[in-house]
């Protein structure tokens, strides 16, 4: 391996970045017009089932089954690869141009969210489910959607990347952000030898958070062969959290929309009524 000698000022080099180059910029902004659908529910969501993604339909459809009818949404597809997030309407609502984002048009004037955590807090406090309104159990269920936001980004962009995305397997990396998520793995496991779920007895946004990425690594989900090579069964309280969030009927439903790739049975690729989920 040759030793990278960075520049007194850095470049774009567009050849380099591995899976996701096409897609990677470093400057913000749209890149064409391309006006968002809009469907018949108050809330349009327009993302991809990603771990990020699957948080808003898992909660989504967990509202929905407590009996939520405003909860109902018209889920639209938005394509990363072809550069979805770069039209003009997804800009408007989410300048980041990151799924999820979220339009609702319940009220006069319609409100965007975007930020995955952000979305979960809003909607939870919107239909008074799933956020504790006692003060420490609370900050307790803030602190560990958080605590996701944060973390995350570790698993994900660290180790996610280097170990399966980019273009040529480099020790150095691996070995930094293996170690990192292994450390997120025991602070989960550790917790949940304690509580039944994240942020206590209760379950929570935070627990709907934390899974699709978390649970979706333990189970094998994420990243090729990463679960034997991060020994995930080591992490017995986060695999018996794992299954039980998955056994929930809405977590299902959830993880299916947006989805684009494995099982057939597993896709929808948009969702517009409860009925598609059928």
């Amino acid at each position: 391996m040759t030793e990278y000698v960075p520049p007194k000022v850095w470049t774009w080099d567009t050849e380099s970045g591995g899976t996701f180059a096409s897609i990677n910029r470093p400057i913000a902004g749209a890149t064409h017009e391309q006006a968002l659908p809009v469907g018949k529910h108050p809330l349009q969501l327009y993302s991809l089932a990603t771990p990020n993604g699957q948080k808003v339909t898992i909660l989504l459809e967990e509202l929905l089954a407590l009996g939520h009818a405003g909860a109902e949404y018209d889920a639209w597809l938005i394509k990363i690869g072809d550069g979805d997030q770069f039209g003009s309407g997804f800009v408007a609502v989410n300048p980041n141009s990151k799924i999820p984002a979220l339009l609702d048009r319940s009220g006069d004037t319609p409100i965007r969210v975007f930020e995955s955590g952000a979305i979960l807090q809003y909607l939870a406090e919107k239909f008074a489910a799933f956020l504790p309104t006692e003060p420490a159990a609370r900050a307790e269920c803030l602190s560990w959607l958080f605590w996701q936001m944060g973390s995350a980004p570790y698993l994900g962009g660290g180790f996610g990347h280097f170990y399966a995305y980019a273009p040529s397997k480099v020790e150095y990396p691996i070995n930094r952000f293996a170690m990192e998520t292994k450390r997120q793995l025991d602070v989960l496991n550790q917790r949940l030898a304690v509580s039944e779920y994240i942020a206590g007895d209760e379950y929570t946004i935070a627990d709907i958070a934390i899974w699709p990425w978390y649970g979706g690594l333990v189970k094998g989900r994420l990243y090729g062969a990463s679960a034997e090579f991060l020994s995930v069964h080591e992490y017995t309280h986060v695999l018996r959290w794992a299954d039980a969030i998955e056994a929930r009927p809405a977590v299902q439903r959830g993880r299916r929309v947006n989805r684009v790739s494995g099982e057939p049975a597993e896709q929808l690729r948009e969702r517009h009524d409860a009925s598609d989920l059928d």
